[in-house]
């Protein structure tokens, strides 16, 4: 695999979560999009891609290492939206003002990037599309692709 492709994803990461970022402060047509827990979760996810895939960029040595690592973050995040899609279509159940969200809230990390990995929103609050979808469906397409990408190239990669 091209080096080129870790610091592509690792951009496309990063480039999400600062779009993240906007629409929870500044907002997107006149409102704002408060992250639910998962929401958070899948920050995180995004940001463990963007960090193995940096430091894969960087290091030799430890590129399968790191590699593997992004691809555990892809699953993770994964596993997280599908999570959400399926509080969406079931919105008697809720992940928001729960043990889900009190537990991410205290974490130290969160408490001092408040900014940028509190939960205060609901998983199941209906919000405005963005570009056509819904948020969690951009996020579900985006680490699907991610997931796949990284997993094919850990295959081929494997295989020479």
């Amino acid at each position: 695999m091209s080096k080129n492709i870790y610091l592509i994803i690792a951009s496309f990461c990063l480039a999400l979560v600062g779009f993240a970022l906007w629409i929870q402060h500044m907002g997107w047509n006149g409102v704002l999009y408060a992250p639910c827990p998962l929401c958070i979760l899948q920050r995180l996810a995004y940001l463990g891609i963007a960090s193995a895939c940096l430091l894969a960029y960087f290091s030799k040595a430890w590129k399968p290492w790191f590699h593997a690592i992004a691809g555990i973050s892809a699953l993770f995040g994964l596993s997280v939206v599908l999570r959400h899609m399926w509080v969406i279509f079931h919105p008697t159940v809720s992940c928001g003002w729960d043990p889900l969200e009190i537990w991410i809230n205290q974490w130290s990390m969160v408490r001092k990037l408040n900014w940028l990995l509190q939960a205060d929103g609901l998983c199941s609050a209906p919000l405005p599309p963005v570009f056509g979808l819904s948020v969690p469906v951009w996020s579900l397409v985006c680490l699907s692709l991610l997931t796949i990408v990284l997993l094919s190239t850990w295959v081929v990669a494997r295989k020479k």
